[in-house]
């Protein structure tokens, strides 16, 4: 049986196969290789520009479960708006910087892709029943990587402690220096609304 399928397979592959293997009779090596290396330019072009643009808050915010629930709490927060006019974008918190660690952030993400699809949150009161389960992902996704979208912005060694409060400066110096604990496991909530807590560990 297998037998068989394989050899109807290999029949209709085989004119392909050899077209493959067969040399070029009008353009000469040299042709091809540079015109692989010009398509491979284009193709790796292209692909960085989608990505950069799946990068953006823009995007993030294009479908209405982001824009209206976790963006909406984001605005009236530090992480939005402040002082010193340095807003923390979407992506400068839920994909890594590191190309390598983006990909696979993307990777992860096409699971995102899905539940849009098939609504999982589409509604308000969807994305509240999620919404303790979504988070927790996002906790533990920071929590292996050591908080990294955080440090990429806030580096212990640059913090000045006396401006600290002196309960917060001393946490950050029993944990953060041992590296005992990480920002998510004090900072849940910095930017967003919180699930329903009860029986969720607070730092």
């Amino acid at each position: 049986m297998m037998r068989r399928l394989w050899e109807r397979a290999w029949s209709w592959l085989r004119p392909y196969w050899l077209t493959l293997r067969r040399p070029s009779v009008h353009y000469s090596l040299g042709f091809l290789v540079a015109a692989g290396f010009l398509a491979g330019i284009v193709f790796w072009g292209g692909f960085n520009t989608a990505l950069e643009a799946t990068n953006t808050e823009e995007f993030c915010t294009s479908c209405h479960e982001m824009r209206d629930n976790v963006f909406q709490e984001l605005k009236p927060t530090i992480h939005y708006s402040n002082r010193s006019g340095v807003r923390a974008t979407c992506p400068d918190c839920h994909v890594p910087h590191k190309w390598t660690d983006k990909i696979a952030r993307k990777m992860q993400a096409s699971k995102e892709v899905w539940g849009k699809i098939f609504g999982t949150v589409n509604t308000r009161e969807k994305f509240l029943d999620h919404r303790l389960e979504l988070a927790m992902h996002e906790w533990a996704r920071l929590k292996a990587n050591d908080s990294l979208e955080c440090r990429n912005c806030h580096n212990y060694e640059s913090m000045d402690l006396t401006r600290q409060s002196a309960r917060a400066a001393q946490i950050h110096q029993r944990w953060l220096v041992t590296r005992e604990k990480t920002c998510i496991d004090c900072h849940k909530g910095i930017a967003h609304h919180l699930p329903d807590m009860a029986g969720i560990p607070q730092g």
